[in-house]
């Protein structure tokens, strides 16, 4: 295996399934693995061969809005796409808002919320 790298982050959501159907419908990633998850909850891993979103959920939609305050402690996860405004529009098309659009090196940036409040930022640097 090559050098270091990050092979996943577990995020707590309150629907696994519908945070993976964003991630797969955003940039066509796999569900990897889903089942029991520790303290009677459970998770899915969606991503490719290489790393994974791990959606962990216990409480699933009685989880208190307090648990998604942006910040706490996670601020955002960036994410690399090839083709910025595809990807723009597959966020809107998701029912999603687009905001803080950036163009300075070394590359084009915005940020949105996915349905639990946590923070993505979609980065190119073609």
């Amino acid at each position: 295996m090559p050098g270091t790298f990050i092979e996943h982050v577990n995020v707590t959501v309150r629907d696994p399934e519908r945070s993976a159907k964003l991630m797969h419908d955003l940039f066509g990633w796999h569900i990897r693995w889903q089942g029991p998850a520790i303290s009677g909850g459970r998770s899915i891993h969606v991503g490719d061969d290489r790393f994974y979103l791990a959606f962990y959920t216990k409480d699933g939609a009685g989880t208190a809005d307090d648990a998604f305050r942006k910040g706490r402690p996670l601020n955002h996860i960036g994410i690399v796409v090839d083709d910025l405004d595809d990807a723009e529009r597959r966020v809107i098309a998701a029912g999603l808002e687009p905001f803080n659009h950036g163009d300075y090196k070394p590359g084009r940036r915005f940020y949105f919320f996915d349905f639990d409040g946590t923070e993505f930022e979609l980065v190119s640097y073609s």
